[in-house]
């Protein structure tokens, strides 16, 4: 992994090899206090680390005071256009700002943005999507990785000018090559920690194999301190995606990895549909272990002899083992529910 500068977002590090921070946004106005702390627990409870919201008028900027004292997590402020509700927001206690130096007003409007920034002493991020690059830059490059990176490294000399430092980039695609591309060009010009995501990926099914492809590509290479899988539906499924991502680049060891084989003519029993009954039950546990649900006993112990503990089925009997050897013998019609048993026990022993 690449070491970034580190920063601060509230007490959560983001950058310096710390691990990879989940993010997500709130989809509630941001004024209707009640409604955004109630998704807000929710969302820190599935596991994620920052909150974002949006800041439309000074209701929201004022709300945010409020936000802050009945949660847990940093919340950042999503501004455009308005210098001034920056300004609230930060007044207001956010811990991190969400800004575009290019439409937040003139000089002297960045300017007044970036002293508050450092008068508060808290991070910001900028950056660039596919629908927000400089003119400049898309004249120059066209609308891909190259005018992504540099839009949004204006963006950064813009805040550096006027002293500003603790600084998270983004340059986001809605497309996986482009975005893959753009940051990898983007971590080899800067040390600034990245917020990593694809844009506008859309409904679950697609942005989970969309974000899976692309931040799964970075976070392998390396790049990535903070990210966030956007999905159009309810934020906590981009809380459980973002986990299982990060458990599938190896950057999570903590939890109970299921195995299963996607069997074939030789499974003589339900083993899918036990399958997704185990991974269910699991899913809550924070543990670092293996459980495997395997199709049948000829191959079964064998491929999965890493496992911790593992079950095989044949014709009217099932195999339970542990790291391939196996320990016992049962009926068929017991099996799943000794293998249940023996899930608690070696959760319970750990």
């Amino acid at each position: 992994m690449k070491i970034t500068k580190k920063i601060y977002a509230g007490n959560v590090a983001i950058g310096g090899g710390e691990r990879v921070k989940i993010q997500s946004m709130c989809t509630h106005k941001t004024s209707s206090t009640d409604e955004v702390i109630n998704q807000i627990h929710g969302l820190e409870k599935a596991g994620c680390d920052i909150i974002r919201v949006s800041v439309l008028d000074e209701e929201d900027a004022a709300a945010i005071k409020i936000i802050k004292d009945a949660i847990n997590i940093p919340i950042v402020a999503d501004i455009h256009f308005s210098h001034k509700l920056a300004v609230s927001a930060i007044e207001n206690g956010c811990d991190k700002v969400r800004i575009n130096p290019g439409n937040i007003g003139n000089e002297d409007a960045v300017k007044t943005v970036a002293d508050c920034i450092k008068a508060h002493k808290i991070s910001v991020r900028v950056g660039s999507n596919t629908g927000s690059i400089e003119k400049e830059f898309l004249q120059k490059y066209g609308r891909g990785a190259t005018a992504l990176v540099e839009s949004a490294l204006k963006s950064v000399c813009v805040l550096e000018k006027y002293g500003v430092g603790d600084i998270v980039i983004s340059v986001k695609a809605s497309d996986v090559p482009t975005t893959v591309k753009a940051y990898t060009l983007l971590s080899e010009k800067t040390d600034y920690p990245l917020h990593i995501g694809v844009t506008e990926a859309g409904a679950e099914q697609m942005a989970v194999v969309k974000s899976s492809a692309a931040l799964g590509a970075l976070l392998l290479n390396g790049i990535g301190d903070t990210l966030r899988v956007s999905i159009t539906d309810e934020p906590i499924k981009e809380i459980y995606a973002a986990k299982r991502i990060l458990r599938a680049v190896g950057l999570d060891k903590n939890y109970v990895d299921v195995v299963a084989c996607p069997t074939c003519g030789r499974c003589r029993w339900n083993s899918m549909r036990f399958a997704r009954r185990v991974t269910d039950y699991v899913e809550g546990f924070s543990k670092p272990l293996k459980i495997a649900v395997m199709g049948c006993v000829v191959n079964g112990p064998g491929e999965a002899k890493d496992c911790d503990l593992g079950i095989a089925g044949a014709e009217d009997y099932c195999v339970i083992f542990k790291n391939g050897e196996i320990i016992r013998r049962v009926n068929r019609d017991e099996a799943e529910e000794e293998f249940m048993k023996e899930i608690d026990g070696i959760i319970n022993d750990r």
